[in-house]
C-alpha cells in the first residue's frame, strides 16, 4: 500500500459501511473511461460509473479542458447578489432540455439531497405563500429512495432505506404503493380525497426506484400521478437524480410518459460525474408563488457552494457531448447488450428477476447472504460492482466499450453461478 494510504486510512470514515467489519477500500490512482487503476497497477472495470455519474467515462478530455479554463478564470464566487455566465448559461440549457412544459427556474445546490430538501420546501411554502395552511405532508413511495438528509430520508422507505435509526428523528410523511394497477391507484385515490387537505405534494422517482432496489414500473404511473394530483390540486415532483440524463433511455425518464412535473431534482450526471452540482427545478407556477414585495415569501435557501463556476462549466461540457455524441444510440446498444449478457443468469437457482431498462442491468436475488464477500468476489474478477439488498446490478458509463461491457456480464453470471451453487 502507498505510504498516503497507510498514514491516512485509520482517519476516515467510509459511506454504509460497519467500519469495524467491512473490508479495507482499494486505493485508487487514476480512471480513465470506464477504468479505475488502483495503486497495486491493476485495472478494474466499472460496472456502476461511480454512483451513476461518470456517465461519458472517466476524465473525458472535453469535460476536462473545460474545467481547467474555468479554474483559471474564477473556481468560486458565491451565488448570493452575484451571477457569473456557466450558471446562467446552465440554467438556460437545462430549461430548453427539460421541455416540454415550462420548468424554467432552475435553484442550484451541491448534492442530490439537498436538491429534494429544496424542492419539498418549494412545495411547502408554496401552498403557505398562497394562503393555504396545513398542507405539510408529501406523499411519496414504498421502494423509494431519496437521499441521506433529514427531508429526503423522511420521505424516502423507512423499510427498504437505510433511515431505520431515524425514525425519531424525521417528521412523518405519507408512504404508500405506487399506483401501478388498479387497486394501487383507488387506494391512493382514497387517501388524496381524505387527506388532501394536509399534502402539499407528491414525489417519485420515475420509472426506476434507484437505491430502494432498482425497481421498474412503466409510464402509466406517472400518468396516473399526474392526473391524481390535478384533481386534488397537489404539486408533482420527479426525483430524477437516478434517471437523469439518458440513464433510462430518454434524457430525462419523464419524457417517456409525456407528462411534466412541477418540480424536478437532478444531480448525478449532471457534470459528468467530475464536480458536485445538483439542481431543483420549478415550474413558472410555483416560482409565481414566492414573487412577491413580501420578504417573508421568499425561498430561503442557499447553500455556500451553489452554482459553483467549475462544476456549472463541467456541467455545459456535459451536456456539449449529449448533444454532439451519439449517447441515446449507445444506452439503446446497451440495454440490449445487458438482456443478452445478464439472460443466462435468470435460470440460477434463488434468481427471482433479470431486468432491464436503458442502461440499467438487474439481477435480483431471494436474498444475498453476505455483500462483501460478493463484493470481493467481483473484484477478483476484474470488475467493480457493488450488490446491495438482494441485487447485482450493472449502470456503466454510456461510452463503455462492448468488451468492457462482455468482461462485466460474463463476470455477474460467473460469480452468481458460483454463489447459487455454494448456497
Amino acid at each position: 500500500m502507498p505510504d498516503w494510504y497507510a498514514a491516512g486510512i485509520g482517519h476516515i470514515w467510509l459511506p454504509y459501511a460497519q467500519m469495524k467489519t467491512a473490508p479495507l477500500p482499494l486505493p485508487v490512482t487514476a480512471t480513465e473511461g470506464s477504468r479505475i487503476r488502483l495503486a497495486d497497477g491493476r485495472d478494474l472495470i466499472d460496472g456502476i460509473a461511480s454512483w451513476w455519474t461518470a456517465c461519458h467515462g472517466y476524465n473525458h478530455p472535453h469535460i476536462r479542458a473545460a474545467v481547467e479554463a474555468q479554474l483559471a478564470q474564477m473556481p468560486h464566487v458565491m451565488f448570493g447578489g452575484l451571477v457569473h455566465e456557466p450558471a446562467l448559461t446552465l440554467a438556460r440549457r437545462l430549461t430548453a432540455l427539460v421541455a416540454p412544459g415550462d420548468l424554467d427556474r432552475v435553484f442550484f445546490s451541491d448534492s442530490g439531497s439537498v436538491a429534494v430538501e429544496v424542492a419539498l420546501k418549494m412545495a411547502v411554502q408554496y401552498w403557505t405563500n398562497r394562503g393555504v395552511r396545513g398542507r405539510h405532508r408529501i406523499v411519496s413511495f414504498k421502494g423509494g429512495y431519496h437521499g441521506d438528509t433529514t427531508g429526503a430520508m423522511a420521505v424516502s422507505d423507512p423499510e427498504g432505506s437505510f433511515h431505520a435509526a431515524f425514525r425519531g428523528l424525521l417528521p412523518e410523511q405519507i408512504i404508500v404503493d405506487l399506483p401501478a394497477d388498479a387497486a394501487g391507484t383507488t387506494a391512493l385515490e382514497t387517501l388524496l380525497a381524505e387527506r388532501g387537505e394536509e399534502i402539499a405534494a407528491i414525489i417519485v422517482e420515475p420509472l426506476v426506484q434507484g437505491a430502494g432496489g432498482m425497481r421498474f414500473h412503466d409510464a402509466r404511473v406517472l400518468k396516473t400521478l399526474r392526473t391524481l394530483a390535478d384533481r386534488h390540486e397537489l404539486l408533482l415532483i420527479f426525483d430524477e437524480i437516478f434517471t437523469g440524463f439518458l440513464r433510462t433511455g430518454t434524457m430525462f425518464a419523464f419524457q417517456e410518459a409525456g407528462v411534466v412535473p412541477d418540480i424536478i431534482t437532478l444531480s448525478k450526471a449532471l457534470t459528468g460525474g467530475t464536480l458536485p452540482l445538483a439542481a431543483t427545478i420549478a415550474r413558472r407556477k410555483v416560482f409565481d408563488g414566492f414573487w412577491s414585495n413580501d420578504p417573508a415569501k421568499a425561498l430561503m435557501h442557499g447553500p455556500t457552494f451553489m452554482a459553483n463556476p467549475l462544476a456549472c462549466a463541467a456541467a455545459n461540457a456535459s451536456l456539449d457531448l449529449f448533444e454532439r455524441e451519439p449517447r441515446q444510440h449507445q444506452v439503446a446498444k446497451l440495454a440490449v447488450a445487458l438482456r443478452a449478457g445478464l439472460e443466462p443468469c435468470r435460470k440460477l437457482p434463488g434468481v427471482t428477476d433479470v431486468r432491464v431498462k436503458g442502461a440499467v442491468g438487474v439481477v435480483e436475488f431471494d436474498r444475498i447472504d453476505d455483500l462483501n464477500a460478493l463484493r470481493q468476489r467481483f473484484m477478483d474478477e476484474g470488475v467493480f460492482i457493488r450488490p446491495f439488498g438482494n441485487i447485482v446490478y450493472l449502470a456503466p458509463a454510456f461510452t463503455i466499450t462492448n468488451d468492457e461491457l462482455a468482461t462485466l456480464t460474463d463476470a455477474v453470471c460467473a460469480v452468481l453461478a458460483a454463489v447459487s451453487g455454494e448456497r
